[in-house]
């Protein structure tokens, strides 16, 4: 098992949603506990070991320190937004 943290933009970004999509969200969230690396899993970019998996509309973008079992969430953001200011 992992841990998942996120960090403060995008856990502000989880609690602005309206009900439905924050379930969809956390329900994404907590299988990145168990499954790091999901079938549907995109590497973004390699240096950095950047990550993006799809949530509906949503993208959510993370890192995976392997060593410290642990997966941290960059940023959540609708599809046409999330690309903007990444690096």
């Amino acid at each position: 098992m992992y841990k998942v943290e996120l960090k403060p933009k995008a856990a502000k970004f989880v609690q602005a949603q309206i009900r439905k999509i924050q379930r969809q969200l956390i329900s994404r969230l907590t299988g990145l506990a168990a499954d790091p690396r999901p079938q549907n899993c995109k590497l973004l970019h390699s240096k950095e070991q950047l990550y993006r998996i799809d949530s509906g509309d949503y993208r959510i973008v993370y890192q995976i320190q392997d060593r410290k079992r642990l997966v941290i969430v960059a940023k959540i953001r609708h599809r046409k937004d999330v690309y903007r200011g990444l690096r």
